[in-house]
């Protein structure tokens, strides 16, 4: 079992939903939905290019996937779970945009927001206590001879490369896409997700995800709201 710390709007948010349309999976009912045709993008092809995030379902990555530390049980983990999003007050990404990583295509902030940096920094921290070290193996499949060395030493240290300064929230939308497919893609998901973009996102909760075992699909356990003042 692992689990997740992932921002993800709450279920019914028409957000969620059409994400979960795109992708071709509900990560909250565990749901499969038919992926279909779309634009210059036949099924199989959309299938393909939202393989990888379906899997995990719509999110964004704050604490990524850890096995729980030997000394710690799921009841404690739920537990702080509670606690932190009772502590942490709800706040807006003033607005949001299709854009891509790399080959990849995410929903990301438009702008660097300092609250959400600070925000994402204090999932990392408060969980910490409950991951579980990195096994060679987990180290390996990160491919540490690619990152920086600031980006080594928060794989050691926090279990994932991609934290504090080195944190970038996205909401991943499809696996890599081919150069030539790129441009096609940027339109469909820019029309697709147009309802939700150029506009603010509320951070109004976190979830705990849960991965029965290594490969299987993640699925939402627990959606909390943020109720700090």
């Amino acid at each position: 079992m692992r689990y997740a710390l992932y921002f993800t709007p709450p279920a019914d948010d028409s957000l969620t939903r059409t994400a979960a349309a795109w992708l071709g999976r509900d990560a909250f009912s565990g749901e499969d939905i038919a992926v279909e045709a779309a634009d210059a993008f036949v099924v199989e092809t959309m299938a393909g290019l939202t393989a990888e995030p379906r899997r995990y379902g719509f999110h964004a990555t704050l604490k990524a996937p850890f096995e729980l530390a030997p000394d710690r049980t799921e009841e404690e983990l739920i537990a702080q779970f509670e606690a932190f999003c009772a502590a942490q007050p709800a706040f807006d990404i003033p607005s949001i945009v299709v854009g891509q990583l790399g080959p990849f295509f995410a929903l990301i902030p438009a702008a660097t927001h300092p609250p959400l940096q600070e925000f994402a920094a204090a999932v990392v921290e408060a969980f910490e206590p409950f991951r579980a070290a990195l096994t060679d193996t987990d180290i390996a499949r990160r491919k540490p001879e690619r990152l920086s060395e600031t980006q080594r030493a928060y794989l050691l240290r926090w279990g994932y490369p991609y934290v504090m300064e080195e944190f970038r929230f996205h909401m991943t939308l499809t696996g890599p896409v081919e150069p030539e497919q790129a441009d096609a893609m940027r339109e469909l998901a820019s029309s697709r997700f147009a309802s939700f973009t150029n506009k603010p996102l509320r951070i109004s909760g976190l979830a705990l995800f849960v991965e029965p075992e290594r490969g299987a699909p993640f699925t939402v356990h627990t959606w909390q709201p943020l109720t700090g003042a």
